[in-house]
């Protein structure tokens, strides 16, 4: 049974984009899309997906208010946050709101899918910041 996963952001091309990368994994299926963040937490309860791809900057209710709401749900959604804004504040509050991953959508070619695998596995991504930071090893890599 494919893993099915929901799609939550206000512009209709960035939908479209992760759909036609996502949709070329045969283990995946999109379940649903949705244009807000109320709407976001509305289709968790209803389509029950396995993973949210989720915007941060959206009308009615932004990613973060969002991802809290799905998380208090108890339904068993990996949240991956996916966003053109890049902080460590952010990372912070990614987490803080119960999502289990965060990616760039300037780095969506490199980390989006590997994100995805990661997080319906069990694990966590928090985006190559992040990364650089778990892994710097003061050789210069």
């Amino acid at each position: 049974m494919p893993a099915r996963i929901l799609i939550v952001d206000d512009h209709e091309i960035v939908r479209q984009g992760i759909r036609n990368l996502l949709t070329r994994r045969p283990e995946w299926e999109i379940c649903g899309e949705a244009t807000n963040g109320q709407e976001g937490v509305e289709a968790v309860k209803r389509l029950k997906p396995d993973l949210v791809v989720l915007d941060i900057t959206m009308p009615v209710m932004n990613g973060l208010e969002a991802t809290h709401h799905i998380a208090k749900l108890g339904v068993n959604s990996q949240v991956l946050i996916f966003t053109m804004h890049d902080s460590d504040r952010l990372v912070s509050d990614v987490r803080e709101a119960g999502a289990q991953g965060y990616v760039l959508k300037s780095h969506a070619a490199r980390d989006l899918v590997t994100a995805i695998d990661q997080l319906l596995s069990g694990g966590t991504f928090f985006g190559p910041g992040q990364s650089k930071k778990e892994t710097h090893d003061g050789s210069g890599r």
